[in-house]
């Protein structure tokens, strides 16, 4: 019973393990029989050890060579059995390792690691995030989760790829989005809109069953389902056309091209932030508060008031209890704090 029980459970480990233990019994066991038939020759069992893992891998140093005829007979033996089993482990580990690298890269195998950022789709904005996420050197590791790739070639990108659909329990799993920090839902392109936004709505509710606590970052593109959005727990809604929109807007009225550039260089170098007002600031006018900002490097350009965003408000305007100021600082200065 107990032998069975020793014979399942080698079966059930994986095959570089088993045929490490196999090639390990046979070099000690060996080893100690060298040491029984010549023990002049080979004073300790580690001399014998030795000897067995040299001739049985075909180096062969030559510093141990058994004397006797059973002792050469044993040698014969080994260089039979042992060199067919380390061949065929080092091949196996090569076959595993390649089969690895395949794996990784058609999106099979699970991450194990904690407080990455999940994102979900692979698409242009995508792309460019995780540009962003290496310039600006982010502390986390980045997990792709995308069911449209039949690979993704972990070499070239840095990143731990998952193919699967992002709805089903399996994929957000394999993802180990159970210890993600964040979940970044990007729209699917190949949609259309309304179609888009319900798929969008439907991971988000798969990402918040799975992990209640995670902060979730969702882009919506029709403002009917921005609500929907919130309802199924996202705790962003990103309206990517309301932006594109607002692009749209700002360039009808600058002559100057570089007007988009300056707008994207300002999104991707600079942090837009918003804090509850310090008590010592209160009553105290925009001008003041402005200049205290300045001096830990953030540039305040404005406040919300009961819910109200006033931006670029009067520099007399007064301070209450309750306001949050919104203010930009670069992301350098948000990493050192």
């Amino acid at each position: 019973m107990l032998w069975n029980k020793w014979v399942q459970l080698y079966f059930h480990l994986p095959i570089i393990v088993r045929l490490l233990l196999s090639v390990t019994i046979l070099m000690f066991s060996f080893g100690y029989l060298i040491h029984l038939i010549e023990p002049n020759h080979f004073p300790s069992t580690f001399d014998g050890i030795w000897w067995a893992f040299v001739t049985g891998s075909t180096v062969g140093y030559g510093d141990y060579v058994p004397l006797s005829f059973l002792g050469k007979i044993l040698a014969i033996l080994l260089i039979l059995a042992g060199g067919g089993f380390v061949t065929f482990y080092m091949a196996t580990l090569s076959a595993g390792t390649i089969k690895h690298e395949q794996d990784l890269s058609e999106g099979k195998i699970s991450y194990k690691g904690t407080n990455h950022t999940i994102i979900v789709g692979w698409n242009e904005r995508t792309k460019q995030l995780i540009e962003m996420f290496d310039n600006h050197k982010l502390d986390t590791d980045i997990v792709l989760i995308d069911h449209t790739l039949n690979k993704l070639s972990y070499k070239d990108h840095q990143m731990h790829f998952i193919n699967g659909q992002p709805t089903t329990d399996k994929t957000l799993q394999k993802a180990n989005i159970e210890q993600a920090k964040f979940v970044i839902i990007t729209s699917d392109p190949t949609l259309t809109e309304e179609e888009a936004d319900r798929q969008t709505i439907l991971n988000i509710i798969a990402a918040r069953g799975n992990n209640p606590t995670i902060h979730i970052i969702a882009e919506i593109l029709t403002e009917m389902q921005r609500k929907n959005a919130i309802r199924a727990g996202t705790d962003v809604v990103v309206r990517s056309n309301n932006f594109m929109s607002s692009l749209f807007y700002q360039s009808l009225f600058q002559k100057d091209p570089q007007v988009t550039d300056i707008i994207a260089e300002t999104l991707e170098e600079q942090q837009f932030c918003s804090e509850l007002i310090n008590r010592e600031l209160i009553q105290k006018d925009f001008y003041f508060c402005a200049q205290q900002f300045l001096a830990e490097r953030k540039w305040l350009i404005g406040l919300i008031r009961e819910n109200k965003m006033i931006l670029h408000p009067d520099f007399a305007l007064h301070m209450k209890e309750g306001d949050s100021l919104i203010y930009l600082q670069p992301f350098e200065h948000v990493q050192q704090q």
